[in-house]
């Protein structure tokens, strides 16, 4: 018999042997907390004969407990469990080590609890995202990350403690999977995006605030992003060629990421013409379902370890949730009204300052240049610069 079933008997033994215990058990632990059925069904039962004012609950303490409290619970525990009996209850009673720690035996049920259902919601979590991203929605990974969240809230207050994310001093580290592949769909949704931002580069402005480099599922949709975030940043011409020497110049060439064909290829002017918003929410919610069905392994992951207190559990999964939050929250932003109103006054079509010109020509030399505006230069300065400024030979 394990611990934690050892800690159930124990609890509903110490209400047998003193109902008076109620009190303190009945506003933190429910029966869904019981891992037996069984259990669950008599802890209910004196929860109701509680609430109904059973004589032996209104007992002072040292009185005689009436029969009536057993026989009376394995009644009415017996129109939900089958095969309940008196014996079984008295045996109960037997396995009680003392009555007073009835609330030590009680959160050693709780703790069980919460290990058992964040594992379960994690479970639920990782199925919506894998269903979603076969029928290539997010309704259902959405309902799911937000009812783990408010599971985690919930499991916390009766814990007694705050709902709030906390780091783990380690990675969190899940069970070695396959790896898994990237629906071809998801491949093309991204390679129209950023055909349609290199024929029509303006259309950066309606997604900026909002699509990040992490949302491409290839790691060379992802350069060929940063590439566009880079000239943009600097207010210099984008097509095919600078674009090209920008990704050559962020390494993304000499490490085997981008070829020149394939960068010449997916730049094309030619062959891409669309709403890149379109695209780029569709990005997005592929985004939200990897992120999702990977922050599920992590969170079950951390529910696994048994040794790890309910209080840690609770904040490391609410950090793990950290990212998926971030992707949901981006996602929303995709439907507002009216993206003429998020756009800057300035136009991408317009002819880049002198100053700007000159900068392209001579990188080494540090050259104060008109801070682009406010939305676009706050978004595209979180996109990571990885090569060096060297002056041409």
């Amino acid at each position: 018999m394990t611990p934690l079933m050892q800690a159930e008997q124990a609890v509903l033994g110490s209400v047998f042997l003193d109902p008076g215990q109620l009190d303190q058990l009945s506003p933190w632990l429910r029966p869904d907390h019981f891992y037996r059925p069984i259990h669950a069904a008599l802890y209910a039962a004196m929860l109701k004969l509680h609430a109904d004012g059973h004589p032996a609950t209104a007992a002072r303490s040292g009185d005689p407990i009436p029969l009536s409290w057993v026989t009376d619970t394995v009644r009415e525990a017996s129109t939900w469990a089958r095969g309940l009996t008196a014996s079984y209850a008295h045996s109960l009673i037997s396995a009680c080590p003392r009555p007073t720690h009835a609330p030590v035996y009680g959160r050693m049920v709780l703790e069980g609890a919460i290990h058992r259902s964040v594992t379960q919601h994690a479970i639920r979590l990782h199925q919506a995202a894998r269903a979603d991203a076969v029928r290539g929605g997010v309704e259902e990974t959405v309902h799911h990350a937000q009812v783990l969240s408010d599971v985690l809230a919930d499991l916390a207050h009766r814990w007694g403690t705050e709902p709030r994310p906390v780091p783990p001093p380690e990675p969190i580290t899940s069970p070695a999977q396959q790896p898994q592949s990237v629906d071809e769909q998801v491949l093309a949704d991204e390679e129209f995006l950023l055909g349609c931002i290199s024929a029509r580069p303006e259309q950066l402005l309606d997604i900026v605030d909002w699509l990040r480099p992490g949302d491409f599922a290839d790691i060379g949709h992802q350069q060929i992003y940063l590439a566009l975030g880079a000239l943009h940043h600097r207010s210099e011409p984008i097509d095919q060629l600078t674009v090209l020497w920008e990704t050559q110049r962020r390494g993304a060439l000499s490490d085997g990421t981008l070829n020149a064909e394939r960068v010449l290829r997916i730049c094309d002017p030619l062959s891409f013409s669309g709403v890149a918003e379109h695209f780029g929410e569709q990005v997005v919610q592929a985004s939200l379902v990897r992120t999702a069905a990977a922050v599920a392994r992590q969170v079950r992951a951390l529910a696994d370890d048994e040794a790890l207190a309910p209080g840690r559990l609770i904040g490391y999964a609410l950090h793990a949730l950290g990212p998926l939050d971030d992707v949901r929250r981006r996602l929303h932003r995709t439907h507002e009204a009216d993206p003429e109103s998020r756009r800057p006054t300035s136009r991408l079509g317009a002819s880049p300052p002198a100053a700007r010109i000159e900068a392209a020509r001579a990188r080494s030399r540090p050259t104060a240049t008109p801070a682009p505006s406010a939305p676009v230069a706050a978004s595209c300065a979180a996109l990571p610069d990885r090569h060096n400024h060297r002056s041409p030979s």
